[in-house]
């Protein structure tokens, strides 16, 4: 009786711009991780529940920043937010077969965004580039921006779920994939459509509680004429609390035996106040007084009666 066990699967890190090159064994396999420069991938947030269902969206938000071929797509959710992959199957597998892996020589795929998430440093995949983690994507950056903390090594590294299937053949345009586009449009549609009616729903909501403040408030029927309406009666209340100010000023002022106001009065945007039995060079309290509460004024005398005016 014999036994037979498993021969551990080597996992390699391909990069299309790495000068390393592989040479396996007739029937040997292999895992392989791709570089992000294989793959185009986005973290996004998506009002569905399901990756399968966002594989639907994908071409649609992917198509202004893809070059023009043939591209297959991916998708899987950690958190709160999917990660998105679109990749070409003849691109990878030539980069494959040019560095000594044949299709049958693949054991699994994978992005390195899903095995590589948790790299703690950069690390140096060819002459040019180091890969490194920013706001949870792995990205590829040119050694000038990054301090490398050697090369990549994936020999032992942990393989996750995220397996990914290379097709051997080009794409075929036929009716089911017709039929795929075509429920993509629909899905779009109905998002653009249920957007379309909640936003009008707000703004009926918006109109009719606006209907109901301008009767309230007996305000006019636009907006220019309320904001200047507005501009009109907030002057008006800078002059009435500029007044009371003043003349809480003047009224409070300490008086000697002798000394009276005699008149206080708004004329023309002016507070005059007018005070007797104080004599030039008497006037000297009143005047340090009232410059510190920080108020202007001018000040003279005629016919014995000290005389002030405040501009409002």
């Amino acid at each position: 009786m014999f036994l037979k066990f498993n021969k551990k699967i080597k996992t390699v890190f391909i990069d299309s711009h790495s000068k390393l090159n592989f040479e396996l064994d007739a029937k040997e396999k292999v895992n392989v991780i791709l570089s992000p420069s294989l793959y185009w991938v986005q973290k996004i947030s998506l009002p569905i529940k399901y990756a399968r269902d966002a594989i639907k969206l994908l071409p649609s938000l992917f198509e202004d920043i893809l070059p023009s071929g043939s591209y297959s797509y991916r998708a899987y959710k950690e958190g709160e937010h999917f990660f998105i992959f679109a990749y070409e199957d003849k691109m990878i597998l030539d980069v494959l077969s040019s560095k000594g892996i044949n299709a049958a020589s693949i054991s699994n795929v994978y992005f390195a965004q899903s095995e590589l998430k948790s790299l703690e440093s950069a690390k140096t995949i060819n002459e040019k580039e180091s890969i490194y983690v920013k706001d949870d994507l792995v990205i590829l950056v040119p050694h000038t921006w990054v301090q490398s903390s050697g090369s990549l090594d994936v020999k032992d590294l942990p393989l996750s779920k995220q397996r990914v299937s290379l097709q051997q053949f080009g794409h075929i345009v036929d009716n089911k994939s017709l039929y795929k586009i075509g429920a993509i449009v629909a899905v779009i549609a109905l998002l653009l459509l249920s957007e379309y009616i909640i936003t009008a729903q707000k703004v009926d909501e918006v109109t009719t509680l606006k209907e109901k403040v301008f009767d309230k408030y007996k305000l006019k029927s636009t907006m220019f004429q309320n904001e200047a309406l507005f501009k009109k009666y907030n002057l008006v209340h800078k002059k009435q609390m500029k007044l009371r100010e003043y003349m809480a000023a003047i009224l409070a002022l300490k008086l000697r035996s002798g000394e009276k106001l005699t008149m206080l009065s708004l004329k023309s945007g002016v507070l005059v106040a007018e005070f007797s039995g104080i004599s030039k060079g008497k006037d000297a309290p009143i005047k340090s007084r009232l410059k510190t509460l920080g108020m202007s004024f001018k000040s003279s005398f005629k016919s014995e009666t000290f005389h002030l005016e405040m501009r409002l």
